[in-house]
């Protein structure tokens, strides 16, 4: 369950899901590469990304000098199967809301 803590904390936030959706679209970059679309201090990208890679959505790996930074993303399985419990849940109470309204109308129609 903490995985699943630190998943839904790391996608809570915009800036870290736009760095997941970057990565997911583009592939493995450098951190500048990463960094240079906000507006926001380095220092800032730096904890975005530490959260992600605490996490397990972003994975680090050295080439040479630099260091690629890429998408992980097995993590969100947990996120998606978490949902999946409710879904059933939902479901009936959609179902309930939609039978509500059908018979409403029904009732209304006969007078």
């Amino acid at each position: 369950m903490d995985n699943l803590a630190d998943v839904l904390t790391a996608v809570s936030h915009p800036s870290r899901r736009a760095i997941i959706r970057r990565l997911a679209e583009s592939g493995p970059a450098r951190f500048t590469d990463i960094a240079e679309p906000f507006d926001l201090a380095l220092n800032a990208v730096t904890k975005h990304l530490k959260l992600l890679e605490r996490a397990g959505l972003i994975r680090r790996e050295r080439k040479g000098r630099e260091v690629f930074i890429s998408f992980h993303g097995e993590p969100l399985r947990a996120v998606a199967a978490w949902v999946h419990e409710y879904e059933s849940f939902w479901n009936e109470r959609l179902d309930q809301f939609e039978k509500y309204f059908k018979d409403k109308r029904r009732k209304e129609r006969r007078r």
